[in-house]
């Protein structure tokens, strides 16, 4: 039986939604071993002037426990 945890990570990007669940994945990766999976929870925008500067995305990311 294998135990996994869950955490809930907030990434941006200048790019795109895509681009920051990537940073989000990769930079949590870096730290946490054995990812098996994302889940976008939620998305937003910054705004500056009526113009878009920044994708935000809050991300669960699921890992297992040895």
């Amino acid at each position: 039986m294998a135990v996994l945890k869950v955490i809930e990570v907030l990434a941006d990007s200048k790019k795109s939604w895509e681009d920051a669940t990537k940073k989000a994945v990769e930079r949590t990766a870096k730290s946490v071993k054995n990812v098996k999976s994302a889940f976008v929870q939620g998305q937003s925008v910054v705004v500056k002037n009526g113009k878009v500067t920044a994708f935000r995305v809050n991300v669960k990311i699921t890992f297992e426990v040895k």
